[in-house]
């Protein structure tokens, strides 16, 4: 076993990394790791090989350089949420407010 740190709060165990179709809301593939792997190690695994557009938080920053991606040959566009620190550093106006809304609704959608 093996343990992570959030915040103040650690975990000790293991980690889903889950692939959905975005449509149907359907896993596709299911891959666990220790708690202590980062997601976007787990990319290629998800990656079921006819994606044109995928989607993911912030943890997957750079997923499009990653050695075992660049390979694949496909042309994904990747979507990838803009990390919190870079929201709390913009100014105040339209582009913030447009970013908060957003992961308002993404957390709505991942919170039943």
């Amino acid at each position: 076993m093996h343990q992570t740190k959030k915040g103040n709060q650690r975990d000790f165990g293991l980690k889903a990394h889950i692939g959905a179709d975005r449509d149907s809301k359907l896993v596709h593939t299911v891959v666990v790791t220790a708690a202590n792997v980062a997601d976007v190690t787990q990319t290629a695994a998800l990656l079921h090989g006819e994606e044109t557009e995928a989607h993911a938080d912030a943890a997957y920053t750079g997923v499009e350089k990653r050695p075992e991606i660049l390979p694949l040959q496909r042309r994904i566009d990747w979507q990838i949420a803009t990390k919190r620190g870079l929201i709390k550093a913009l100014a105040e106006g339209a582009q913030k407010d447009a970013l908060k809304a957003a992961g308002k609704t993404k957390a709505a959608v991942r919170t039943p």
